[in-house]
């Protein structure tokens, strides 16, 4: 089986192909192979604005997924849309005028090549993910062996979603947790935009702390911003208190700097206190989570599990608790087409009830669960 899989949710434009088969007669084992898997990023063109410029990213979508198109069908051997025999696009949720692209682009391919659509919600795209191996390298799934790691705390932390999900099995899943204002890597855009640290938030917070970690070690640990939600009985969160107690501790040192400038060094300590504070509570509750419901397993997802510290404080409590985790290959970290072709094939060993479509239609806010 061959799965086309597009996906355009926010400003990536990316398109996989991904190989599954059958590895034994009683259906149980299966073979998934990522044949191709190509993404065309706009971070740098939505850098200049801090941010997602909606009509910006509808533009470079259009022009940009013929192109991510042609070279997924080129690295996967193939010819044309018409050599799969599905086509899997993200439905939602999203920026809705970057989904209505993928989908538009999907609907059409559908229509010319004659091939069934499959919807893939992007949260179960990014859970998934952990399912993936690097182009070219095999995986086995094994539906029975799999099931021994359910139910499975899900923390699915990018830019625009911080959930967590209890996963009981292939397509069931509850709701937990969820981020009452901010996601967590919104909250990291909107740090580094006050600390004037570039544009995304996360990899250049990280990248300042890593080049002044030995100085800022020598420094006294006098800043520390607060960690919200941290003790709360539910599994919610809100970075929007941490963000605007960075705001209100930059502009007191701009306050006390002659230059009106934070020095790089002051930059670095309060990015690693920020950075700190996030981590803490995504941990914290993640922790919590897998004990009150006595999960097998947890999984780790979203833009933001690129994150180095997140992932080393994560395994180390979970370690603690004898818990194992699951953390994608980093190149699945980010929005990608090989989570959502997965996700469609999962959907259909799982026997969804009508996995395949002539058309689909996004939705901004379609929710998992």
């Amino acid at each position: 089986m061959l799965i086309l899989a597009i996906e355009t949710s926010c400003d990536d434009t990316c398109a996989a192909v991904i190989k599954t088969e059958e590895a034994d007669s009683n259906k149980t084992d299966f073979n998934s192979v990522v044949l191709s898997s190509i993404v065309s990023s706009q971070a740098k063109k939505h850098a200049q604005y801090g941010g997602i410029y909606p009509s910006l990213a509808a533009r470079e979508h259009e022009k940009n997924l013929p192109k991510v198109l042609k070279i997924a069908l080129k690295e996967a051997g193939l010819k044309s849309p018409s050599d799969v025999d599905y086509i899997a696009v993200t439905k939602g949720p999203g920026l809705a005028v970057s989904l209505w692209k993928g989908v538009n682009f999907a609907n059409q391919l559908s229509e010319v090549y004659n091939k069934p659509l499959i919807p893939v919600n992007h949260m179960e795209g990014h859970i998934l993910s952990n399912w993936l191996k690097p182009v070219g390298i095999n995986k086995k799934i094994n539906k029975k062996e799999n099931a021994q790691f359910f139910p499975s705390v899900c923390l699915v932390v990018s830019g625009g979603h911080t959930e967590l999900i209890l996963m009981k099995d292939y397509g069931k899943y509850e709701l937990i947790g969820k981020t009452r204002d901010d996601a967590a890597g919104e909250a990291f855009d909107k740090i580094s935009r006050i600390l004037d640290l570039g544009y995304p938030g996360g990899p250049a917070i990280s990248n300042i702390v890593e080049k002044q970690s030995s100085k800022i070690k020598n420094k006294k640990p006098d800043i520390k911003l607060p960690r919200p939600m941290i003790n709360s009985k539910d599994f919610d969160f809100s970075f929007s208190g941490l963000k605007t107690a960075v705001l209100y501790l930059a502009k007191g040192q701009n306050q006390n700097s002659k230059n009106k400038k934070i020095p790089i060094l002051l930059k670095a300590q309060i990015a690693a206190e920020a950075q700190d504070a996030i981590v803490d509570v995504l941990v914290s509750k993640t922790i919590r989570a897998a004990k009150k419901y006595k999960v097998k397993s947890i999984m780790l997802s979203g833009g933001v599990s690129a994150n180095k510290l997140l992932r080393e404080k994560l395994v180390m409590e979970s370690n603690k608790e004898k818990i194992p985790v699951f953390i994608p290959e980093l190149e699945y970290t980010m929005d990608n087409a090989a989570m959502i072709g997965i996700a469609a094939y999962i959907k259909v060993i799982n026997r969804d009830k009508e996995p395949k479509q002539k058309e689909v239609e996004a939705n901004a806010n379609w929710e998992l669960v």
